[in-house]
Parts: structure tokens; sequence; C-alpha cells
């Protein structure tokens, strides 16, 4: 199957299945949609894997996992450090299996550390249970804007 076609299966629908649309305007829009569900104290980050993310072997870009991972574990850390202004200082990723289209990413955020000045973060990106990346990286806190 190219990637242009169709999936046999309806594909998935996350306002189906209790998810939002985490609403942005830059340049997450357009890699986006990126959704969200409450989860705890935070939320937890998904993206439908579309045809617009395939890379020349047909599975999802790493730049769109990388970019993806950044928002998911910077919205997390935004949230658990009181919505404080950051920005993201480092960031690396590990690709670990590829990613279809139609299949639905979530990231499982964790804050691993915080001091004054910076947040580290740990996250996996997921498939169901499959781990399809993993990240660390740190966020520098920007002050109260």
């Amino acid at each position: 199957m190219s990637v242009t076609e169709q999936p046999s299966a309806p594909p998935f629908d996350p306002a189906a299945h209790g998810w939002e649309r985490d609403e942005d305007h830059g340049f997450v829009a357009l890699a986006g949609p990126v959704w969200r569900r409450p989860d705890g104290d935070g939320f937890r980050y998904a993206f439908l894997a579309e045809t617009k993310h395939h890379n020349r072997r047909g599975v999802v870009q790493g730049g769109m996992l990388m970019t993806f991972a950044d928002r998911a574990m910077g919205r997390t850390c935004w949230h658990a450090n009181g919505r404080v202004p950051q920005a993201t200082a480092q960031l690396g990723v590990h690709f670990a299996d590829a990613v279809k289209i139609g299949e639905f990413v979530e990231a499982r955020c964790t804050v691993v550390r915080r001091t004054r000045a910076l947040v580290f973060m740990r996250g996996e990106l997921m498939v169901g249970e499959r781990v399809v990346a993993t990240a660390n990286g740190v966020w520098k806190v920007l002050g109260r804007g």
C-alpha cells in the first residue's frame, strides 16, 4: 500500500476517544494537529500519523517524532512548572521503531528533576504498548513573563 492510499479500516478518531486538540497557531499547527487529554495533574499528548508526515520509506519522518517529543515534553514541563515561560535548552531523541501512517502516537512524559533555572524531562513515544522513540531533555525556566 502506498502512503497515499487509505487504509481499509476506518481511520482512528481521537475526538471519539476523549482527546481534544491542543491548539497552536505557529509551527506546531503545520506539523499537527497535536491532541491532549487530562492525565493526573496535567495532560497526555498524542498525534495521528498522517500522509503529510511520511518520509521516502513511507513511514513517519524522524523529524516529526522529534517535533512531537519537544512539544509534548515542553507542554508537560510547562504545566508541571506552574505555566512559567520556558525554552527547550537540550533535546535528545532515540528512535526505536518505525511509525506507520495511520498509527496514533502517544507521549508519556515525566519530570525527572527541577531546579530554579532548569527542568529535566524524560519521555517515551508509544504506539499502543510499543515504544517507538525515547527522549531526554532540559528546559530553561525563563521566569514569569
